[in-house]
């Protein structure tokens, strides 16, 4: 391959992978076949991830435009034609305190706003609700400890009962339930194996270990249904895990829970009356 053709083959690749980066905000609000860049946020801590990956995007691209352009001078220049008698300096102080200093400052530009994204991230808010997610094999359990110990078990729509709209091996027939615009701290275990509770459009990722509590939090900001998976691999069905998170408004979130409790009232009710008959 000429080098000609090779350099142009690159700069296409090279221009591809920064306009990648504008699909950043012109996100899907759902995942979609073939999708390109991060999906729409909807959550403060998303925002900023998505800041931080499309600021991490154009320093990478400089280096490598950089790099590039020291190996085309370093070809043209050096090669034994252009330059048959090679020097034979060793050191250059300037030169080595530059490629020493340079990638320290541009470390330190990252790790600025990448520690104030971790610290946004694990350091929870005061919470309005919290929510217990359990991982199962293989699937999810809900519960509302605020809200009268709502619980829900959650489990994959499978492909005969899809309803239209529905997105194959996303699909669960029950929904993590919260309203928005309120800070959501989400409490993560398992009760077998190792999960993960993973919801991309929140920025949340995190492992679900059994005997062990770990907490995160959101604050959605649009209503809508979000989805999610299992993030760690947990056997033989992991990939049919799917997280449903349906936002909706404050009101509407009331009237749920309060459904919710008297349908548990209502089930404890039959449940006694049953075990009265038994007698």
């Amino acid at each position: 391959m000429r080098f000609s053709n090779f350099f142009g083959l690159f700069a296409t690749a090279l221009a591809m992978g920064l306009l990648g980066g504008g699909f950043v905000t012109a996100a899907h609000a759902t995942p979609v076949d073939g999708g390109l860049g991060l999906q729409e946020a909807v959550t403060p801590v998303m925002h900023d991830v998505i800041a931080f990956h499309s600021m991490l995007l154009w320093i990478i691209s400089a280096i490598v435009l950089f790099v590039l352009l020291l190996l085309i001078v370093v070809m043209v220049r050096f090669n034994s034609r252009a330059n048959p008698t090679p020097s034979k300096t060793t050191h250059n102080t300037l030169l080595e305190v530059a490629w020493t200093v340079l990638p320290v400052m541009i470390l330190v530009a990252i790790a600025i706003p990448s520690f104030r994204l971790l610290y946004k991230q694990v350091v929870i808010p005061e919470a309005e609700l919290t929510v217990k997610a359990v991982g199962y094999q293989w699937y999810w359990g809900y519960e509302y400890p605020d809200n009268g110990d709502i619980s829900l078990i959650s489990n994959m729509v499978e492909d005969a009962d899809l309803e239209p709209g529905q997105p194959r091996l996303l699909a669960a027939d029950e929904a993590m339930v919260v309203p928005v615009d309120t800070t959501v701290r989400v409490i993560v275990t398992s009760a077998d194996v190792i999960h993960a509770f993973a919801v991309p459009q929140f920025g949340v990722k995190i492992d679900a270990v059994p005997g062990r509590l770990n907490e995160t939090w959101f604050r959605a900001e649009k209503t809508g249904m979000y989805y999610g998976q299992c993030s760690e691999l947990c056997g033989t069905r992991h990939a049919f895990m799917p997280i449903n998170v349906k936002v909706v408004s404050k009101e509407e979130f009331q009237a749920w829970a309060e459904q919710q409790q008297a349908d548990a009232g209502s089930d404890g009710k039959v449940k006694l009356a049953q075990a009265a008959d038994a007698r």
